[in-house]
């Protein structure tokens, strides 16, 4: 007979070791940790692409506000260079143009101040812009009217030239008819104011010891001669003193000069410069003649024997001429 440690196996059935669980749990822990990461992935790209859309929706929000206010912007630079190019050709700007322009002035520091703002109120900017707009374009209208209205007076000023030019012409053509109708008239009544002298005569005079004066007609008897004429009527000339050039010429045919006498040469209208003997100034009445009478001889005192010529101008004019003769005296004398 013979006995083990071992119970039977009639008895009860064999005793199992106990089970080892740990590959489970790992393997649970490996199912929750790749599940975790798995929702981490997951969560992130849900997240990244929420982010993304946000981003994306910002950029545009922000690409649609740099646009407008891009956009006015550039319509606030138009209106600007309108503006430029209307103060450019309209430098002075007065009256109620100068008010609008001062209007035109405060919109553009107001739209200036909002657009520089980093929260523009871009509506407020625009609202701005496009009272700078009207208010550009009234003050085009107006200047485009006032241009209009300034051709008009333009073409009417020149109008007025021409008919004032032509009036001026008129009276410059008439200032000269009339110039040229008083001038021929002064000329008329120069020459017609020339006197005339008539009977003019020439006697030799012998001077006795007495004081008589005795007509001869010996060149040595002769002392003097005595010149008498009649100055005519005259209704043009006026009254007051004439100057009568006395021209006499020897019988040699020279003019015979007086120096101390004053004798001296003056212009006439016909034959030019003229050497005169003897100058006589008389008081002429207008309307009246006059009787000239004057007593003339030589510086020598002496007569030649021939003819005297003598001469009277008055005005430029030969006015009366004269001649007369001295002879030889006789044996006896």
């Amino acid at each position: 007979m013979s006995y083990t440690n071992y119970p039977s196996a009639d008895n009860t059935s064999q005793a199992q070791p106990p089970k080892d669980n740990r590959k489970v749990i790992y393997a649970v822990l490996v199912i929750l940790l790749l599940g975790t990461w798995v929702y981490i992935i997951y969560d992130k790209a849900v997240n990244d692409k929420n982010m993304a859309e946000q981003l994306t929706h910002v950029q545009g929000e922000y690409l649609s506000v740099d646009s407008s206010r891009n956009a006015i912007q550039a319509e606030y630079n138009s209106a600007l260079a309108r503006m430029d190019s209307l103060t450019g050709s309209n430098t002075q700007l007065k009256g109620e143009l100068a008010e609008k322009k001062s209007k035109i002035d405060q919109l553009k520091d107001q739209i200036k101040t909002e657009l520089g703002k980093k929260n523009a109120d871009l509506a407020e900017a625009r609202s701005l812009v496009n009272q700078l707009k009207a208010q550009v374009t009234d003050l085009f209208a107006q200047i485009d009217q006032l241009k209009q209205q300034n051709k008009q007076l333009t073409a009417a000023n020149q109008q007025l030239t021409t008919e004032r030019d032509t009036i001026l012409e008129g009276r410059h053509a008439a200032e000269q008819t009339l110039a040229a109708t008083a001038a021929a008239k002064a000329h008329m009544e120069d020459i017609a104011s020339t006197l005339h002298a008539s009977s003019v005569s020439i006697t030799p005079i012998e001077l006795k010891h007495n004081g008589k004066e005795v007509e001869t007609s010996k060149a040595k008897r002769a002392d003097l001669f005595k010149i008498a004429f009649q100055l005519d009527e005259n209704r043009v000339a006026p009254s007051g003193p004439k100057e009568l050039y006395v021209c006499v010429t020897g019988p040699d045919g020279k003019p015979i000069t007086m120096p101390s006498s004053g004798s001296g040469n003056f212009t006439t209208r016909d034959e030019g410069d003229k050497v005169y003997t003897n100058l006589q100034t008389v008081q002429y009445t207008q309307g009246q003649a006059l009787p000239v009478s004057f007593p003339w001889k030589p510086e020598s005192g002496k007569f030649q024997e021939g003819a005297y010529k003598v001469q009277i101008y008055q005005n430029g004019f030969k006015i009366g001429e004269g001649t007369v003769s001295l002879k030889k005296a006789g044996f006896l004398g």
